[in-house]
């Protein structure tokens, strides 16, 4: 199923921004900005079956990616990786550079260092993030993804400081107050903001996300007349 064009989610967004009292108020001013970067990054999760269970029972899940997201070769993964970022307010785009540059798509890999898996989770994070296999591609990316939805909310939706600390720990960006000096880590963040393209990822929580959407789809069935194409 085909997304809206990104200048009509634009338009259908300050429609609703005007429209909807509380999302000008203090307490949910930020919620149109998210729900534009949300939407715009993730056409085609409005049906994801995480906000629309209805429409998921008849449509398959790999029909409902956007065609311009990336591919690791394996559709089953692809799904994975969706799925994930739909559960965690992560785009998937993000998710597959992520994995990219840590294993080139390789559930087996293994570092020197002792990182395994997908997203080369060290033992330490993937007990700490419920990796029971992390061999196992689900449980291998939904912690990997809990991690990165962990760092962003910590570092304020900053990428790069949060890929730093995913590569170096939470604690050395703490300790330089930014990216560690450490080639290894300036040259991992540096390529994968680069195949990613954005510095600033906030993460929207599920309870914001639905109401996000929800509004959003309300507004834009009384706006074409009762139907979403």
């Amino acid at each position: 199923m085909a997304g809206w064009p990104s200048l009509t989610w634009r338009t259908q967004l300050m429609k609703l921004t005007r429209s909807i009292p509380h999302l000008r108020s203090a307490k949910f001013a930020p919620l149109a900005i998210m729900a534009g970067f949300f939407l715009s990054n993730f056409t085609g999760i409005f049906f994801s079956p995480v906000f629309a269970p209805s429409v998921s029972a008849t449509t398959q899940v790999e029909d409902m990616i956007p065609q311009d997201m990336p591919t690791s070769g394996d559709p089953s993964l692809d799904r994975i990786i969706f799925r994930a970022g739909g559960r965690h307010g992560i785009d998937p785009r993000f998710i597959h550079a992520v994995i990219w540059q840590e294993s080139k798509y390789k559930p087996q890999a293994l570092s020197h260092a002792g990182a395994q898996g997908l997203m080369q989770l060290m033992p330490a994070t993937a007990r700490r993030f419920g990796c029971t296999d992390p061999h196992d591609m689900i449980s291998n990316v939904e912690a990997g993804t809990k991690y990165l939805s962990w760092l962003l909310k910590r570092f304020n939706g900053d990428v790069k400081l949060a890929l730093a600390g995913y590569n170096a720990g939470e604690g050395a960006v703490d300790k330089y107050n930014g990216v560690p000096p450490y080639n290894e880590t300036q040259n991992y963040v540096r390529k994968i903001v680069a195949n990613y393209g954005k510095a600033f990822h906030p993460v929207m929580t599920t309870e914001v996300t639905k109401l996000a959407v929800e509004t959003l789809a309300r507004e834009s069935q009384a706006s074409f007349g009762g139907s979403i194409e």
